[in-house]
């Protein structure tokens, strides 16, 4: 099972919507095939592990490790538990069961059906973490929200300005710069709001890493970001959540929410109906504090530059949660924190 992990982990940036699984199928103690989902669209694990097996003769006696319950329904591609049935592989070990409401226990109970051996809950906690983003999508209807800031040794985030001339307080260093857009490409959105939309002019992209980029999403309530901003470059589909404006043109989307009320659960729900399972929080503090208020973040990625001091500026999130782990680089530290029970279950 721990290989169908490390298996499942190629499919990261790629798979989603679709989850990370990972499939190895074992006959008298050998590994005779492996597979991953590789994209949403093509073949599952499972049917990319039986293709790899040079002599199918040999499924008839074998085990199949899977990290997610088989699905049992047609989409995209067609049910792998009628495929593992056909082809007879008798033995099938999977780590957890799939939370999307068109399988949730339905491929195990056809397998068990058709008289085949399951067993389940193998490494259940670690294939329920590689699947975190696809679980609370589908359990919490809401994507998986991870906040993510650089600060100073005295606890800023920039320095105070009033106009988009000045540019912003640079933090952290090439190195990281570079993983972050390496994290855009891993996850399905970004959202900023009104004020860094318009000091920063951000493009949002994955300029910096080999990958797709995210959709982005801006908080505008009175729609203030000019069309001019490299927001609306049309590089990647922009959504614009505003106090007015529905509708869309081509891949920019004005989707209304009442500001009169708490937009955050808002933002959250829009996301969830554009099938959105995970987004990267930037800010800015506001933004960022009222995520944190609400309690409605699951991970939180925050740069210090320890020898950067300046004194005054615009606070960084208050943010008391106890550190998970954490590296550094010339001076730059990233820790990372996580506020949801799959991490408390991965490490107990």
């Amino acid at each position: 099972m721990r290989r169908c992990i490390e298996l499942a982990k190629c499919g990261f940036g790629t798979a989603s919507p679709n989850p990370m699984v990972g499939a190895v199928i074992v006959c008298d103690g050998k590994i005779i095939g492996e597979g991953w989902h590789r994209k949403c669209g093509e073949a599952h694990a499972e049917v990319n592990a039986v293709n790899s097996v040079a002599d199918k003769s040999l499924l008839k006696k074998s085990t199949i490790y899977v990290s997610l319950e088989p699905c049992a329904h047609v989409g995209r591609t067609p049910a792998c538990a009628d495929m593992l049935i056909r082809e007879g592989i008798p033995n099938i070990v999977v780590g957890s069961i799939d939370p999307f409401e068109k399988v949730a226990g339905k491929g195990i109970e056809k397998l068990r059906n058709a008289g085949r051996n399951v067993k389940i809950g193998v490494l259940r906690d670690e294939c329920d973490w590689l699947n975190r983003r696809f679980f609370t999508f589908h359990t919490k209807r809401r994507p998986y929200v991870i906040l993510k800031w650089a600060q100073t040794a005295d606890g800023f985030i920039d320095n105070i300005r009033n106009d988009c001339q000045t540019s912003p307080l640079k933090i952290t260093d090439q190195h990281f710069s570079t993983l972050v857009h390496k994290w855009r490409t891993e996850e399905d959105a970004i959202l900023v709001g009104t004020r860094t939309a318009l000091l920063d002019n951000p493009q949002l992209t994955a300029r910096l890493w080999s990958g797709r980029n995210p959709v982005r999403v801006c908080i505008d309530r009175e729609m203030k970001v000019p069309t001019s901003s490299k927001m609306f470059d049309c590089q990647a589909k922009t959504i614009i959540i505003n106090g007015n404006k529905e509708g869309s043109n081509d891949n920019l989307i004005f989707c209304k929410a009442d500001f009169n009320e708490n937009i955050v659960p808002q933002i959250l729900d829009i996301l969830y109906r554009n099938e959105i399972q995970s987004v990267i929080v930037e800010g800015g503090a506001q933004t960022l504090n009222t995520f944190i208020s609400l309690g409605l973040w699951d991970e939180a990625r925050v740069f210090t530059n320890n020898r950067l001091n300046i004194g005054n500026g615009v606070k960084a999130p208050e943010f008391r949660f106890e550190c998970a782990n954490d590296e550094a680089n010339d001076g730059i530290s990233l820790r990372y924190f996580y506020n949801n029970d799959f991490y408390t279950r991965k490490i107990l």
